[in-house]
C-alpha cells in the first residue's frame, strides 16, 4: 500500500486548434513526478470539440489518473456537453458537483461561480437577473457541498475553477475580484475540512492563500506558475501522507 499520494495541478491551458504540441512536454514531466493529474477548468479556448480532440492527443501521454472540472471558457460556444464527452471518452473523470477516489484521497469537484468575496459580495436583492446570478453561485456552492458530503475518505482534496478566497485573486485588477470567485465556495470547504483545494482563473493572481480555518488554496493557473515559478514545470505537486495525524507537503513542482 502507498504511503504517500502525489498529486500534481494546473489550471487555463486553453488550448486551441493549433495548440499541436504546445504542453506535450510537461505533460510528460507531470507524467512522470505525479500519481495523479488535477486541470482545474479552462482546458480549452473556446469550448470547441475540435480543440478538446488537440488536448485529448496531447494528454494521451499521462497514463495516470486524469480528474478535472470545467472551467468558463468551456462554456463559450455552448458546446460544453460535445467538450465533456470527448474528455470522458479519453478517461478523464470530470467532476460536476460529483465526487471520486483514488489511493484513499478523496477528491471533489465543481466549477464554481462568481459573486465577490467577503462582505463585498453581492446579494440576492434588486432585479431578477441579479438575484439569477447569486443564486447561481448558492447552486455551485450547494454542488460543492454535497459532493464533499458524499466522502468518507480520511483526506479530501477539492477542485474549482473559480476562487473561493480573496487572496489567491489579489494582482488582478480590484474592478474584476467579483468576476473571480467567490466566498461562498469557501464554506462548505471549512465545514469538511478538506486537506487542500486547488482552483484557476485568476491568471494575474496570487499561487496561495488559506481559507478562514487556514485550509491552503492554491492558484494553479498556468501563467500564474510560470510567473512565479520560472526556473520549475509549471504545475503544482502536493504530496499527502496517507498516515493519520500527518499534513501535506507542498511544492512549486517536481523536486
Amino acid at each position: 500500500m502507498k504511503d504517500s499520494v502525489r498529486i500534481a495541478a494546473i489550471a487555463d491551458l486553453h488550448y486551441k486548434k493549433t495548440s499541436h504540441g504546445v504542453l506535450q512536454k510537461l505533460f510528460s514531466e507531470i507524467a512522470r513526478s505525479a500519481d495523479i493529474l488535477l486541470i482545474c477548468g479552462d482546458l480549452v479556448h473556446l469550448g470547441l470539440p475540435e480543440e478538446t480532440e488537440v488536448l485529448v492527443r496531447e494528454l494521451s501521454v499521462v497514463r495516470i489518473p486524469t480528474i478535472a472540472v470545467m472551467g468558463n471558457h468551456e462554456c463559450e460556444s455552448d458546446k460544453q456537453d460535445e467538450v465533456r464527452d470527448i474528455l470522458a471518452d479519453a478517461g478523464t473523470v470530470l467532476l460536476d458537483g460529483t465526487a471520486c477516489e483514488y489511493f484513499g484521497v478523496g477528491f471533489a469537484g465543481v466549477k464554481g461561480f462568481a459573486n465577490g468575496f467577503g462582505s463585498e459580495a453581492l446579494q440576492p436583492w434588486g432585479e431578477p437577473s441579479i438575484k439569477a446570478f447569486v443564486k447561481e453561485t448558492v447552486h455551485e456552492s450547494l454542488k460543492l457541498a454535497a459532493a464533499l458530503a458524499s466522502l468518507h475518505t480520511e483526506k479530501i482534496v477539492a477542485l474549482l475553477h473559480y476562487s473561493p478566497i480573496r487572496a489567491t485573486v489579489e494582482g488582478e485588477p480590484p474592478e474584476i475580484f467579483p468576476f473571480l470567485g467567490s466566498s461562498r465556495l469557501e464554506e462548505p470547504l471549512n465545514r469538511y475540512h478538506v486537506a487542500a483545494v486547488f482552483h484557476g482563473h485568476a491568471h494575474r493572481g496570487q499561487p496561495e492563500g488559506k481559507t478562514r480555518q487556514g485550509i491552503p488554496v492554491f492558484n494553479v493557473a498556468l501563467r500564474v506558475l510560470e510567473r512565479n515559478y520560472p526556473t520549475r514545470p509549471p504545475f503544482r505537486l502536493l504530496k499527502i501522507p496517507l498516515t493519520e495525524g500527518n499534513g501535506c507537503h507542498v511544492a512549486g513542482a517536481q523536486e
